[in-house]
């Protein structure tokens, strides 16, 4: 195995994705590298927790391998130990990973200048990122100082799309009002308003309920721009996790 990576990992104090978070922690640290989380405050994160019990009638939640990978996860000193966002050091750490969730308390992370700072600045030294569902959001709305674009102007990329937001939400606002729909734009119009061209947004095949596992790849799909990997929802996070991995350890340390 190649040397030990420092992966940063920034949270929202609550609400966000159980499988686009512990699975990149447990594959990642099984692979020797080191994760640090980060919050607003120092805070320790907590998930959504209709993902844990189930959105609707116990449906929709988060498979139960992740669900066990985060009980791992809360277990960690790393996960009680993460550091403000406001301390982060970009050049400390080899990677990033930029998670998902759609829950109100999303909006504190996906929203945050001070973070879109710091992720601007590790996006500058041309290291591994990844980024998955709602995640994109974030370098979308991060800004390169040098051009005032989109970190995401230049870049191939997908994130959650529209028809699966869409879905997710009819199929249970009845229940839950709008608790997919983070904002009031879709994720995929607003990734989208941010490239250049409308070619770099790639959509994948249309997929509402198989997701990938550790051994089975076939339903996932992720896209792959240089040292940058986005994917779309949970279904990707065990093939998103393998190609970033894969970055990160051909990285020049």
């Amino acid at each position: 195995m190649s040397s030990v990576r420092r992966v940063l990992i920034p949270l929202p104090d609550q609400d966000f994705d159980v499988t686009e978070v512990a699975v990149p922690w447990r594959l990642l640290t099984d692979a020797g590298h080191q994760v640090v989380f980060a919050t607003e405050k120092g805070q320790v994160a907590a998930a959504d927790p209709l993902l844990l019990t189930g959105v609707v009638f116990g449906k929709l939640g988060a498979e139960p391998e992740p669900k066990r990978f985060y009980e791992n996860m809360l277990a960690s000193p790393a996960y009680q130990q993460p550091i403000a966002w406001d301390a982060i050091r970009p050049e400390d750490y080899d990677g990033l990973v930029l998670p998902g969730g759609h829950a109100p308390g999303m909006r504190q992370y996906l929203g945050s200048e001070t973070l879109q700072a710091k992720v601007a600045a590790f996006w500058k030294l041309g290291r591994p990122v990844g980024a998955i569902c709602h995640g994109v959001l974030v370098l979308a709305r991060a800004k390169d100082p040098a051009t005032g674009q989109s970190l995401l102007a230049g870049e191939r990329t997908t994130c959650l799309p529209k028809y699966m937001e869409r879905a997710a939400y009819f199929l249970t606002a009845w229940k839950v009002g709008r608790y997919y729909r983070t904002y009031p734009a879709y994720v995929e119009d607003e990734v989208r308003d941010a490239l250049a061209h409308p070619r770099q947004f790639e959509r994948g095949p249309r997929e509402y309920s198989r997701r990938g596992t550790a051994t089975d790849h076939a339903p996932a799909f992720v896209v792959e721009s240089g040292r940058y990997v986005s994917a779309r929802w949970p279904g990707d996070a065990y093939l998103f996790t393998e190609r970033f991995r894969a970055k990160l350890e051909a990285s020049v340390k």
